[in-house]
């Protein structure tokens, strides 16, 4: 079930586990603490580890009106006394975690950002901009199984594989992360009040990983090498084999780098 901390106009549910120095996880959009699991497993033993679901996913609370992602998780390290942790994100997470070093540099001692989203980024991979239309469409005509393979097709498969090509756990794994939200009544991911991040990222002089798998669609590349080219301290590494979700796709790939970045 987990612990939460309470906010002003609602609650964050989290974990932890473990000591030392501190890590803090954050889903992908649509997503749930749990795609963590393997990540929290290995590291809570040289590490206080910690995961929580974003406002408006798994335990934590729908958003009641103006918030911000970015001021949650301040909220969420002060209740816990955590000062500098290393902050590891997926999509949605890597975008807070950007927003967040731009209002708090003093706060993350380093950015693991994988297949990162960017606050002020649009979409324009053809792939992604038609999966998102049959969403919608999908959506608008009531059609809930229909939504989720859309989800599934951009944020797990890419553009690159087919739904038989990938492991069907991992697949699994996230229907049923989408599927848990939609029961417990969250709509689509709100990405809060932003920072538009994309046109600061040479104010971002936290040490950064951006990590992206190669098959992934082009707007995620186009993050990673806006990260690489202008963030002062921002290197890239490129995962064969994973989509979206490296931290499922290719976990011992993902979990080496992670503690290469933590030592």
């Amino acid at each position: 079930m987990g612990e939460r901390i309470e906010l002003a106009d609602g609650h964050l549910s989290y974990e932890e586990r473990g000591e030392g120095p501190p890590v803090v996880f954050l889903h992908a959009g649509g997503m749930t603490r749990a795609m963590w699991e393997r990540q929290f497993t290995r590291f809570a033993g040289a590490h206080r580890v910690i995961r929580y679901d974003a406002r408006g996913s798994g335990g934590s609370s729908d958003p009641s009106g103006p918030f911000s992602h970015r001021e949650d998780l301040k909220q969420l390290l002060d209740a816990l006394a955590v000062e500098r942790p290393v902050l590891v994100g997926c999509s949605l997470g890597s975008r807070v975690f950007l927003d967040f070093a731009l209002a708090h540099p003093d706060r993350a001692a380093g950015l693991f950002l994988s297949s990162p989203g960017i606050s002020g980024m649009e979409f324009q991979d053809p792939f992604v901009l038609r999966l998102l239309a049959e969403a919608g469409e999908a959506a608008r005509s009531g059609d809930g199984a229909a939504v989720l393979e859309c989800v599934l097709r951009l944020w797990v498969d890419g553009p690159h594989r087919t739904p038989a090509e990938v492991d069907p756990a991992v697949r699994r794994l996230c229907r049923d992360m989408l599927v848990d939200n939609f029961g417990q009544g969250h709509g689509a991911p709100d990405p809060g009040t932003e920072l538009g991040a994309i046109g600061r990222v040479a104010e971002i002089g936290t040490r950064t990983l951006v990590v992206t798998g190669d098959l992934d669609a082009t707007d995620i590349f186009a993050v990673a090498d806006l990260l690489e080219r202008e963030a002062p301290h921002a290197r890239r590494v490129r995962v064969p084999g994973a989509a979206h979700m490296v931290n499922l796709d290719q976990p011992d790939r993902f979990g080496a780098l992670l503690e290469e970045f933590l030592a």
